[in-house]
This record gives structure tokens, C-alpha cells and sequence, in this order.
């Protein structure tokens, strides 16, 4: 359809065609995806990519390249006539990434908080943190893949501008916050844990509570309210404005915050191995694994990555960079934190070995009662067969006996008549 509605605009172009100024320009073509129009020479023309094709996101941009001669760009390979899709097929891939990630932590995650909830030994301040921090995860990366299959789909943006729709970027941006915050949290702790107070006793969670979860209400409604009455766009999903500093100004804050905890607990733990005496390769190697551990926790990766490159190819991989350290984050923290933990581990072994016990036990008391079952029926057996063949003996008997007096008899009663 598509392909007939291009050849019906290149014949009635041909019967009204108008020259530019210069006189040269690349004619109405069909490339076997979309149909271009008429373009300058000199010009690189756009427009989105075809929705037909599964692989394609219409949201994203093909280009076209119309050169100085008035002909059509060709792939500088194959020498043909070419049109760049190249940022179709990517930005699928960037969307299926974004996808795979937030599947994978939305499930690693969930196992994890089963694990820190299921084992009551693992109850304590730190792994209370832990749990915020994961739920705030979940949390965000399930409004994030509602978002983009509703609000930005393969389609584009929603047709509909209702209030569901603003609501719905409302909690993703509170979520957001609150999952920036919560790491927050956990530099908090860890900085007055190892800096601060050593040996302090336990800290008011209630602070951390309203931290994670309560201040990020505030900038999300004042981000809503001013959303709402200077640039209303529809949903809420345009970046071209400067109101989204409302919301990521505390992030930042928050992450540039996080970066010096991160230097001062490096820096406070350098100072203790050094108390030790170790060895200066091995000093730098801890050090060096405590700062890569603590990293994804803080969400630090962001603050070392903050500018686009705008080189291509360099752009390109700083976009699948960023796709695994934001999106897989979840992943990462659960992981690191959960998976690795050593008190997880050893928690987990020690209730695999008690369920192997309990299991083998099982079996043992199955066989011992199975046993216990053969032997009592073999005895059974036995006396049931020595029952019938001593009664057997006993009729035999009996008919033994009375078969001796009957011949006695007979052999007297033979001699009387004689």
C-alpha cells in the first residue's frame, strides 16, 4: 500500500514538477521502506522510521542523504542507493536492553528480599537498609516497563493525554527518586558506621525511613504542579524543558553527596590497612575492591558518567554503557549484596545441609520402618504356615490313631470266628 501510494505521488510530481532555485535536486523515490519526496541537493532529509516492521521503532529517525550531483546518497561498500536506518534498528535494541534489564533485577531482586524476609538470622540494620533499597528497585523498574509499553511504546508517544497517563509519570519520577535516595540512605549509614561512630550503638532507622521514601514526595509534586501549569505537554514526557530540574537537582545532590562518603570510607579504610601493616600491593588491591563493591550501591557510575560524547561510534557505546549500569543496577546491587554475601551463603548452606539431613533422615526412617514392616510380616508368614502344619500333624494323628484300633479290631474279630 504503502509502496503504490509513492509510485501515485512520483507520476503526479512528474506531471507538476517545479524546479528549485539552483535547479538540481534528488527526485521522489521509493527505497523499499518509505517513499521521499523531492530534495535540495546538498540536503540530508529525515523522517520516521516505517511502523510495518517489527524490528523498527517508528519513533526513532531514517535519514537520506541527497548529494551536491542531485543524486541519492550510496553505501559507501556496495555503491548503491542507500538510506540509514541504523538508528531504527538501534533504538529497538536499546528498548529490548532496557527490557531483558529491569526482567532480570525485577526477578533477582524479588528472590533476594525472599531470602532476607524468609531468614529471620539475617535481621538487622543493615540488611533493614538492604531491603528498602531493593524494594525501591522493584519498585522502579516495574513503573519504568509499564511506562514504556504504555506511554512510549513502539508506537510513539500515547495517543491520549489523560489524567491516568500523568498520574502514571507522577509515581515514576517519585519512584525514581526514591531509588536515588535510598542509596542515599546506604551511604548514610555506612559513612557514620565506619567514620563517624565506630562503636555508636544502634541508629534511628526512622530518619532513613523518612528520607527514602518521604522527601521525594516533595520535589515529585512540586515537579507535578509546575508541570501542570507552565509547559502541560502531553504526558509528561518531553525532556525540552527545564522544570525537570526539579527532579533531578536533588538526585544529583544526592549522588554527588554519595561520592565523597565513597572517598571518605575508601579513604578511612586505606588508613586502617595501613594500622595492620600489610603489604602496599595488597593495601591498594582492598581498597580498590571496596570502592568497585561500593560503587552500584551509591549509584556513583552516574556521577563518573555524566556528559554525552558526541562522536558517533563513541556515543553509541557510552548508550549500551549507560544501558547496563542503570537498567541491570537492580541486577548488579542483588548480586553483589545478596548472592555474594557471605552471611547469605552461609546461611543458605547451613539451611541446605539441615534440609539434606532432614530428607536423608526421611528416607532412613522409610527404610528402617519398611524393614520393621518385612521382618513382622515374615514372622506372620512363619507362624501362619507352622499354625496349619501342626494342625495338619494333629488331623494326621487322629486318623492315624484311629486307624490302628480299626485293624486291632478286625484281627480280633477274625479270630473269634475262627
Amino acid at each position: 500500500m504503502a509502496q503504490y501510494e509513492c509510485f501515485q505521488r512520483i507520476v503526479k510530481k512528474s506531471h507538476h514538477k517545479t524546479k528549485t532555485i539552483a535547479g538540481i535536486e534528488c527526485n521522489t523515490t521509493w527505497d523499499g521502506w518509505l517513499c521521499w519526496d523531492e530534495t535540495e541537493a546538498g540536503v540530508t532529509t529525515e523522517q520516521s522510521c516505517p511502523e510495518y516492521y517489527d524490528d523498527f521503532d517508528p519513533h526513532a529517525m531514517a535519514s537520506k542523504v541527497c548529494t551536491e550531483t542531485g543524486e541519492w546518497g550510496r553505501h559507501p561498500e556496495s555503491k548503491r542507493t542507500w538510506t540509514n536506518f541504523t538508528n531504527c534498528r538501534a533504538a529497538m535494541t536499546h528498548f529490548y536492553l532496557v527490557m531483558i534489564g529491569h526482567g532480570l533485577s525485577v526477578v533477582s531482586l524479588l528472590i533476594s528480599l525472599g531470602i532476607f524476609f524468609h531468614f529471620k538470622s539475617l535481621s538487622c540494620q543493615r540488611i533493614t537498609l538492604h531491603k528498602n533499597l531493593f524494594l525501591s528497585f522493584v519498585l522502579n523498574s516495574i513503573i519504568t516497563v509499564v511506562r514504556l509499553t504504555t506511554v512510549v511504546n513502539k508506537q510513539g508517544h500515547s495517543h491520549n493525554d489523560s489524567a491516568s497517563c500523568k498520574l502514571l509519570m507522577f509515581i515514576h519520577l517519585y519512584l525514581l527518586s526514591c531509588n536515588y535516595f535510598w542509596m542515599l540512605c546506604e551511604g548514610i549509614y555506612l559513612h557514620t558506621l565506619i567514620v563517624v561512630a565506630v562503636f555508636a550503638e544502634k541508629q534511628h532507622l526512622m530518619w532513613y525511613y523518612l528520607l527514602g521514601w518521604g522527601f521525594p514526595l516533595v520535589p515529585a509534586v512540586i515537579h507535578s504542579i509546575a508541570r501542570h501549569c507552565y509547559y502541560n505537554d502531553k504526558c509528561w514526557v518531553s525532556s525540552n524543558t527545564s522544570l525537570l530540574y526539579i527532579i533531578h537537582g536533588p538526585i544529583c545532590a544526592a549522588l554527588v553527596v554519595n561520592l565523597f562518603f565513597l572517598l571518605n570510607i575508601v579513604r578511612v579504610l586505606i588508613t586502617k590497612l595501613r594500622v595492620t601493616h600489610q603489604a602496599e600491593s595488597s593495601l591498594y588491591m582492598r581498597a580498590v575492591r571496596a570502592t568497585l563493591i561500593l560503587i552500584p550501591l551509591l549509584g556513583i557510575q552516574f556521577v563518573l558518567l555524566p556528559y554525552k560524547p558526541q562522536d558517533h561510534w563513541v556515543f553509541e557505546v557510552y548508550l549500551y554503557i549507560m544501558d547496563i549500569l542503570l537498567h541491570y543496577q537492580g541486577l548488579l546491587v542483588s548480586t553483589i549484596f545478596c548472592f555474594f554475601n557471605g552471611e547469605v551463603q552461609s546461611v543458605l548452606r547451613r539451611h541446605w545441609n539441615q534440609q539434606r539431613m532432614q530428607f536423608a533422615g526421611t528416607f532412613a526412617n522409610a527404610d528402617f520402618f519398611r524393614s520393621a514392616s518385612y521382618v513382622a510380616s515374615s514372622l506372620t508368614e512363619v507362624h501362619r504356615c507352622y499354625s496349619i502344619e501342626s494342625h495338619t500333624e494333629h488331623m494326621n494323628g487322629k486318623i492315624f490313631k484311629g486307624a490302628v484300633v480299626g485293624h486291632k479290631e478286625d484281627q480280633m474279630n477274625q479270630q473269634t470266628s475262627l
